[in-house]
């Protein structure tokens, strides 16, 4: 019961927030869940809490630790996909580090982690905030663990994203880094921060822009490419066919920032070119992936809807003038 309910009560003090019409009474080891008013709203509320209660109460007999993300997680997996168990779910643990454990949030990430597991080459697709790079990287650094590959090999596009930096000062290793940032930081929670530069210089692990990948063949490595939304078609390609024995590859991207000034985005291309070959897949994420902040998925669905009505009448404007001619 005290890991069902969390420190101070936490758990479920997060239940009765996410089903505001409940109240939740403990007493000893029972739980009772009564309707704040007398309606069917309340009433169905209340059958919620209780099964995801049970589903929390299935993890926590599993061996796993809840924190209070699990149970909006939890309650979000019952809102969009009823069908499904949030503890087959919340359950499935990638990587303990650190004293955490990663696991997916939502169904569209666990079936992302699952075609990580299945394929050769995994493309994930989707908005900011869906985890695409944090969760490629726990399998990258699960593989290595499991010594399923030798290397892991972290690449990104070295594009600004809608501002110049200039003449950076420093070396060339100073100049690149605030590209590769945001993958040493992913690292960095997942591994001891003493031993990443250790398994570095070994060449164990390798963080390097684009570019750096040219003339190269990338056998038993787990292989990231970042941002692939930022590169040309041409470096695409590239990278695509560095492709070893032995070799896992993600391409993650968000085909809705394109930070390249002119050319075509080599993601978004290539999602119609390679679609229909075996051992590569694509996973789509969307909003509803979304595991930052409750506002990052009503952004994202904010830009989509403007960019649709954006889009609509560019058409109309065309065939109106079209029309005209």
């Amino acid at each position: 019961m005290v890991r069902l309910l969390g420190p101070q009560d936490r758990l479920l003090t997060t239940v009765e927030k996410q089903y505001p019409l409940v109240n939740v009474h403990v007493r000893g080891n029972e739980i009772r869940f009564s309707p704040k008013i007398a309606s069917d709203e309340a009433y169905k509320e209340l059958l919620a809490a209780q099964d995801l209660v049970r589903e929390l109460l299935t993890m926590v007999r599993q061996g796993h630790d809840l924190a209070p993300t699990d149970v909006a997680s939890g309650k979000h997996i019952q809102d969009v996909h009823p069908h499904t168990s949030p503890s087959a779910v919340l359950g499935e643990d990638i990587l303990s580090t650190r004293g955490k454990t990663l696991r997916p949030k939502t169904v569209g990430q666990q079936e992302y982690v699952r075609a990580i597991e299945d394929h050769t080459i995994t493309f994930g697709i989707g908005p900011a905030g869906t985890g695409k790079t944090y969760l490629a990287m726990a399998k990258a650094v699960q593989a290595l663990q499991r010594k399923e590959v030798e290397r892991i090999i972290l690449t990104r596009p070295a594009v600004e994203a809608g501002e110049r930096l200039g003449f950076l000062p420093g070396t060339l290793t100073d100049k690149i880094d605030p590209y590769l940032r945001p993958l040493f930081d992913a690292l960095n929670e997942m591994l001891d921060p003493e031993l990443v530069p250790k398994l570095m210089a070994v060449g164990t692990i390798e963080v390097a822009p684009l570019a750096y990948m040219r003339g190269r063949t990338l056998n038993n490595s787990f292989i990231i490419l970042d941002e692939a939304q930022n590169t040309t078609p041409e470096q695409m390609k590239m990278f695509l066919t560095r492709l070893g024995f032995d070799s896992k590859m993600v391409i993650t991207g968000d085909i809705t920032q394109v930070d390249l000034p002119s050319s075509a985005s080599g993601l978004r291309l290539v999602t119609g070119i390679l679609q229909d070959i075996d051992d590569i897949h694509f996973a789509r994420l969307t909003s509803a992936d979304v595991v930052r902040h409750s506002l990052v998925g009503r952004i994202v669905d904010a830009y989509s809807e403007y960019d649709e009505k954006s889009l609509a009448a560019r058409h109309k404007r065309e065939q109106a003038q079209e029309a005209r001619q």
